[in-house]
């Protein structure tokens, strides 16, 4: 009898990892179930989550300028404190957010601008440990107008994002003659692609045109803020967009540039 125990025993031991493992499969369709039917029920009834703001991270993971603060030349207009990259963070500081998108777009905050603060650049590197490799870097002339712009990388392979490696960028405005100075105000983040799997694919396709609720309730923010600011430049007097745009805007505390217009997309070329 005692032989029998000792062979029955593993038996059983073993049975229980497959059965776990087939528990935790339900659950893990379970929730995205709830989740599809709850982006559905979001589309019917106009209602809309938002984005969950993420806490700060720590041990040594990445944070940049989220706005752009005080400047050392007396000579650069105040108002450029206030540039703001609209990204999710605490305060001034910005934090890693996802995209699926081989280029996504960036968006900022950009205060009223004199002549002669309106050339600007923007930065994309890649980081691979301590190693940082140039993606793509721009000039840029600024209207001047107060007001959200977005910037948009050429669509070429050499500039898209791989999936699962981290990119730094920066938007710098510089004051003066670019080719004179190196003073200038920036912002920085960082993005992260990730690849875009079926479930997600088919709770966009459930939101169409809102495919910001799918991103949103994935914490995809990139392409969430993205896909709004477009409904929201393409209907400016949608009440529903209008409201979802600040609610999104809110939950990352950027409450205060919320309802500035949107006045300007560079759709880069090369």
């Amino acid at each position: 009898m005692i032989k029998k125990k000792l062979l029955i025993q593993p038996i059983q031991r073993a049975c229980v990892i497959p059965l776990l493992f087939v528990s935790l499969m339900s659950y893990s369709q379970l929730v995205q179930a709830q989740l599809t039917n709850s982006i559905q029920n979001a589309v019917q009834n106009s209602h809309f989550q938002s984005f969950q703001q993420p806490k700060l991270p720590r041990n040594g993971a990445p944070t940049g300028r989220r706005r752009a603060g005080a400047g050392r030349n007396p000579e650069c207009p105040k108002s450029l404190a206030s540039l703001t990259a609209l990204v999710p963070g605490d305060g001034g500081k910005s934090v890693l957010a996802l995209t699926v998108a081989e280029n996504p777009t960036f968006w900022f905050y950009v205060p009223e601008l004199p002549d002669t603060a309106r050339s600007a650049e923007f930065v994309l590197q890649m980081q691979d440990g301590q190693d940082v490799q140039n993606v793509y870097r721009t000039p840029l002339t600024l209207s001047g107008k107060r007001g959200i712009i977005s910037i948009t990388p050429p669509p070429q392979p050499q500039y898209s994002l791989k999936a699962n490696k981290k990119y730094h960028w920066y938007f710098h405005i510089y004051c003066g003659d670019v080719g004179k100075t190196s003073d200038n105000f920036y912002v920085d983040g960082f993005v992260q692609r990730q690849v875009l799997t079926q479930v997600l694919d088919s709770q966009l396709k459930t939101a169409k045109p809102r495919e910001y609720i799918a991103y949103s309730a994935n914490n995809i923010w990139y392409d969430a803020l993205t896909n709004l600011g477009q409904l929201r430049r393409a209907n400016p007097q949608d009440a529903t967009i209008n409201k979802d745009w600040v609610d999104l805007l809110n939950a990352i505390g950027l409450q205060d540039i919320a309802k500035e217009p949107i006045v300007q997309h560079y759709n880069l070329e090369k």
